[in-house]
């Protein structure tokens, strides 16, 4: 063959491969570098808009609700109540019924399956399943948890634990702390101090969310498992007070922290003082982060891994107050997870991009089934054949709790909201295939779950 051929050939032949790797990149570049995965636990539609009215005197104010993904999600369990729109618009009750726990809810998210209520990372045959903050490391990207409750608490457990029960605290606490590669953890369950922030040394620790014995390796600091497949075991960097949660913003250099503030069991919800009082009547306690000064700081130290990062983020006490109908401390733990995600979007867009990374703004439950005044079927609504109201809730205006009515104090399964922005979001808008009358189309927790794998692709 002639040599003008042959550099013809090989012309050709270099066009086709850079054509292909123009392709291949195309496809990576739809994959997100970092996913930021926020869970409003118990937030439902009307907790939003309480949180709204309350904080700006209207609804639709919220950063998330302006994200380019807006839809709804279904959340019950595999030993629950299977959502029907229909039903639960034509029967006040049907939404309480089996409602799923937050266990199986985020097990759903989190590993893209169901499973039953109680079960963390494991199939209803109690098969443990990998979970996305497994896959994600197995991708070399690092991964946090970071929750406004207990850190052994069921929707934390089941991104990093497989138990078919999320009431066996130490064992959880023993799976994250010991056995993960987890590589950043915040949350609280702190056995040295109580509900209000105050030491209980010279009275009794309460060891309910972690072993005593685990607890001392922690503070020795020789606890932690092999996070970086380099065959050395990595010991936890344990930060407690305020100051050091903060000062992770500034940090020049990679830890391996576990964060447990000050405080037994929420960051302020649990507090002293009246619990249905207005929001931020009671004294704060000023000497624990709050979730957006925790998110921050997680942020920052996650970035330092440069193959990128997968963080989940849960208002956690959202759903402890709307147990105890507190509507004044629902709308402050609202406020403070409102603000976190506030603080992510800042985060992106001034050290990262939305072309390189997907946030997901979504609840793993509604709790308390939040509605306006006079909702249900009526004292005598099955007699008369009167059709059930869901009574919108009332705005009252800017620092006014609006008008509303707690029906339940538990679980519902009523469809959450769903928000996605940045790389990858459109294909959690085309599995919202399924419609519900009032709040549209809606996809499934376990199909999020799934789809969380596939945008996390190398």
């Amino acid at each position: 063959m002639h040599p003008k051929n042959n550099k013809a050939n090989l012309k050709i032949v270099k066009g086709i491969l850079a054509l292909i790797a123009v392709s291949l990149g195309a496809i990576y570049a739809k994959n997100p570098k970092n996913i930021i995965f926020m869970i409003c636990d118990g937030g439902g539609y009307n907790h939003v808009d309480a949180s709204s009215y309350y904080e700006f005197g209207e609804s639709g104010t919220q950063v998330y609700e302006q994200f380019p993904v807006c839809c709804a999600m279904s959340t019950y369990s595999a030993s629950g109540n299977k959502y029907d729109p229909e039903k639960a618009w034509h029967d006040f009750k049907f939404v309480k019924k089996k409602p799923t726990d937050s266990a199986a809810a985020a097990t759903a998210m989190a590993c893209g399956i169901k499973t039953n209520s109680k079960f963390l990372g494991m199939t209803p045959l109690k098969k443990s399943i990998a979970n996305i903050v497994e896959h994600c490391e197995s991708l070399g990207r690092a991964t946090g948890l970071v929750t406004t409750v207990p850190f052994s608490h069921a929707t934390p457990a089941a991104f990093a634990s497989h138990h078919n029960n999320r009431d066996e605290y130490h064992r959880i606490a023993e799976q994250m702390i010991q056995e993960s590669a987890i590589d950043l953890i915040m949350g609280c369950g702190h056995p040295e101090y109580d509900c209000s922030g105050q030491s209980v040394l010279n009275r009794q620790c309460d060891y309910e969310y972690v072993d005593p014995h685990l607890w001392q390796l922690i503070r020795q600091g020789i606890i932690g498992a092999d996070r970086n497949g380099d065959g050395v075991d990595d010991p936890w960097t344990l930060i407690e007070d305020r100051e050091d949660f903060l000062a992770l913003k500034d940090a020049s250099e990679f830890m391996r922290v576990l964060g447990i503030p000050k405080v037994f069991k929420t960051l302020e919800q649990g507090r002293p003082g009246h619990e249905k009082a207005p929001p931020f009547k009671e004294t704060w306690i000023e000497t624990v982060p709050m979730l957006h000064e925790m998110t921050e700081g997680a942020l920052c130290m996650l970035d330092f891994n440069p193959d990128g990062f997968f963080l989940m983020v849960e208002g956690g006490a959202v759903d402890w107050a709307s147990h105890d109908n507190q509507s004044g401390r629902m709308i402050e733990e609202m406020l403070d997870f409102n603000l976190a995600t506030q603080t992510v979007v800042n985060w992106i867009e001034s050290h990262s991009s939305w072309e390189e990374t997907l946030l997901i703004v979504t609840a793993d439950h509604e709790t308390g089934y939040l509605l306006g005044k006079k909702s249900g079927s009526g004292l005598f609504g099955w007699l008369t054949g009167a059709e059930p109201r869901w009574r919108p809730i009332e705005n009252r205006g800017k620092n006014q709790v609006p008008g509303m009515k707690w029906y339940s104090e538990e679980h519902t399964n009523s469809l959450v909201p769903f928000y996605a922005k940045g790389m990858g979001a459109q294909r959690f808008q085309t599995l919202a295939d399924e419609h519900d009358p009032v709040r549209g189309p809606y996809l499934d927790n376990a199909e999020l779950g799934r789809a969380l794998f596939d945008v996390m692709q190398q």
